[in-house]
Order: C-alpha cells, then structure tokens, then sequence
C-alpha cells in the first residue's frame, strides 16, 4: 500500500504522521466549482422551462431535452477524462491521476444513468413505449454496463498497484464505446433525434441558447463533484496508509 502511494517508508521504522506526502488531486477546491453549480443549475432551469420556446410537434415533454443531452455530454467528459487520466497513471504512475479517472468514472456513470432515465422519460409520450432498441439507446446502455464493469473490477482486485495499472488499461480501451454512441445516429438507421448535423445544428435559435445554457451548469456540476470526489478518494487513502502504519506498530 505505502509503495502504490508512492511513500517510502524507512526500513524498520514506523512513519510518522508529519513524514506522509499530500495528496493532492490537482483540481480547483470543491466549494468554488459548487457555488458555480448552485448559480448555474437555476438559471438552466429557466432557460429550459421559461426561455426555449414550446416544440410544435412533442409540446412542453421536449423540455427535458434541455436536461438530457447535458447529461449525456457530461457523461461522455467524465468518461474522457477517465481515457485520459489513466494513459497519463500508465505513463507516469503516480497516483492523483489514478485518483482522477476512478473519481471521473464514477460520476460518469452516474450522469449515464441520468440520461438513460430522462430518455425514457422522454420517450414514453413521444414515442410510445420506455424503451426501444434503438441503436442509439444500445450503444448508451452498453457504455453504462462497461463503466459499471469497470468500477468492479477496481473492487475485485486488492492489490492497489494491480487495481490501478488494470483499471488503466480499462478505462483506455472502455473509451471506444463514447464515439461509438455518438455516432450511431449516422451510421444505423434511427428513430432518435438527430441535432448536431453536417450543416449545423438543427435547432431553434432560442432553444439552442437554452441548451448551452444548460450544458455549462451541468459542466459546473460536473467539475464540482469532480473536485468533491476527487478530495474524498484522496482522504480515503490517506487514511487507509495511517491505518496500516497504527496496525503494523501495534504488531511491533
């Protein structure tokens, strides 16, 4: 454990607590990114709700587009910064960026279950039914499933520094899945909304304010508990090395 954490520990001899380095997770600290969230969220919300104007084919239900693409780009950052983080924890091996991909994995999944819920929400009234097996809908849904499988096997595996190089590689190859979704609108045939396409974007001028609006407060959201998790996973093993070191001196 001291050496995944990068400690060195003196042979024979206990650490003392003021010898452990900072971990440091290298983002802004979590209450900045929160007050920017807690500005943002509502004027999203009036944007989505008051500013758009009502769609003339799905009426006031379409609203939730507003909130559903949002969670669905947060949850294709969250899921890049996971690619990235972990080429960089192959690359250098040191441990916050290790941190940062599990932490930006884990809320990933989260925004990914969001907008699978929001699109069903959707969905019924539209289309009919919950649920439809849409190609869009299964390429999303499999990416929901890989990064769940991805956090398993991070729980399966005790040995810090295996957890972390395995996760690595994982979270590099789990990443193809993001293009794969985005563009399986364009390469299979779809009943789901086609908005960003090759001659612009196929919204109304009002709408789309709305819909920018709403991306950056999920962004502030995102970064917020980015910082959030990050910090607590950083404690979290902070805490577990001190454990160890009370543990091994009371064997001594």
């Amino acid at each position: 454990m001291r050496e995944y954490l990068g400690v060195s520990p003196r042979l024979g001899t206990p650490m003392a607590t003021h010898e452990f380095p900072r971990l440091r997770h290298g983002l802004g600290t979590p209450r900045t990114f929160a007050w920017a969230a807690l500005l943002a969220m509502p004027v999203a919300m009036y944007f989505a709700l008051a500013f758009a104007p009502r769609e003339a084919t799905m009426g006031n239900v379409q609203r939730i587009f507003y909130i559903h693409v949002p969670a669905a780009w947060v949850a294709f950052l969250a899921f890049f910064v996971t690619f990235v983080a972990s080429g960089v924890y192959l690359y250098r091996r040191q441990e916050r960026w290790d941190i940062l991909a599990v932490s930006s994995a884990e809320i990933g999944v989260l925004f990914t279950s969001l907008a699978l819920v929001l699109g069903s929400l959707w969905a019924k009234p539209v289309w009919g039914a919950w649920w439809t097996w849409d190609p869009r809908l299964i390429t999303t849904l499999f990416l929901w499933m890989v990064y769940v499988g991805y956090l398993m096997l991070r729980s399966a595996i005790e040995d810090p520094t295996q957890q972390a190089r395995f996760a690595a590689v994982f979270g590099i190859v789990a990443f193809v899945d993001v293009p794969i979704v985005y563009f399986s609108i364009r390469w299979w045939r779809t009943i789901h909304p086609v908005v960003f396409t090759g001659g612009g974007l196929n919204l109304d001028t009002r709408m789309l304010v709305a819909l920018l609006v709403g991306l950056a407060a999920m962004t502030f959201l995102y970064l917020a508990l980015l910082s959030l998790r990050s910090a607590i996973e950083a404690v979290q093993r902070r805490n577990a090395v001190l454990l160890q070191e009370l543990e091994e001196r009371e064997e001594a």
